[in-house]
């Protein structure tokens, strides 16, 4: 497991730096939050309406890659910590905020997701936040929905989009139609690919690019939920993404998400899903 885990931190090791380019139409470009002390990303923003008041929040955002999403958070008036196993992406976070002005409201810590609870203090926030594109990294839903709870304060919640597993057991290969080619549900071996592009435009190829992912079915997701104790109080299933996942096949809407063109509403293709811990 340590190979998965050290092959993959090295990939997002790679992207970060990349991600963090501050030109437009590189990277994340975020030089927009330094120079716009109001913008959020569009991830958090996509959801403004169902995250809802998080002013006053204690909250931690699990792999928070180079803090864009976090920075957004802390912009709603949640006290946030951000949490990544790069120790690349937890730099360049730090020098956003930095630069950003949004240092005094957020944190960050180096861990995967595993090690959390090691370097936070259990129970002691109001929310669990997670974006988009980051289940798929960890081989066990079970271990991380466990993670979940402890982390939760007594009457916190998580709140998390994500792609839709039915988009991830795709092949975006192929243009002509909508093939299911990979498991939708979790297997212990991952799915190994290589790549030198990101999801995102970059200056350079990647060096480091081998990757292992796991698919987690929604069930899957929500069953770990309910096993440790969770209540489900939202599950809303999207026809968009935020990036073109199926390419030769999406048209982008004006929000800056893609969704299917000829296609449109044949498949889900991401979820927004809220839990809460009870109170004590």
């Amino acid at each position: 497991m340590n190979e998965y885990l050290d092959t993959n931190r090295a990939n997002w090791d790679d992207r970060a730096s990349l991600h963090a380019a501050r030109a437009s139409g590189r990277g994340y470009e975020v030089q927009r939050y330094i120079d716009d002390r109001s913008l959020l990303s569009d991830v958090v923003r996509f959801d403004r309406e169902r995250l809802g008041d998080i002013a006053g929040l204690s909250a931690v955002h699990l792999q928070c890659h180079i803090g864009t999403d976090t920075l957004s958070l802390a912009r709603l008036g949640a006290r946030v910590t951000g949490l990544d196993f790069s120790s690349v992406a937890i730099a360049e976070a730090r020098t956003l905020v930095r630069d950003s002005g949004d240092e005094a409201a957020v944190d960050f810590v180096e861990s995967d997701v595993d090690g959390a609870l090691g370097v936070l203090e259990p129970a002691s926030f109001d929310l669990v936040y997670t974006g988009i594109g980051a289940l798929c990294w960890l081989p066990r839903i079970a271990d991380w929905a466990r993670v979940v709870a402890a982390l939760l304060k007594p009457g916190g919640r998580l709140f998390l989009r994500e792609i839709h597993p039915i988009l991830w057991s795709m092949d975006e290969t192929l243009a002509d139609d909508l093939h299911l080619r990979y498991s939708y549900f979790e297997r212990a071996e991952p799915l190994e690919w290589n790549g030198e592009s990101s999801y995102v435009a970059t200056d350079r190829p990647l060096t480091a690019t081998t990757t292992y992912e796991w698919n987690h079915g929604l069930g899957e997701i929500v069953t770990a939920l309910l096993a440790e104790g969770l209540t489900l109080t939202m599950l809303v299933e999207h026809d968009s993404v935020p990036w073109e996942a199926l390419p030769g096949q999406m048209v982008q809407r004006p929000d800056g998400e893609y969704a299917l063109g000829a296609l449109a509403g044949v498949a889900p293709l991401s979820y927004t899903l809220q839990a809460a811990k009870p109170a004590a």
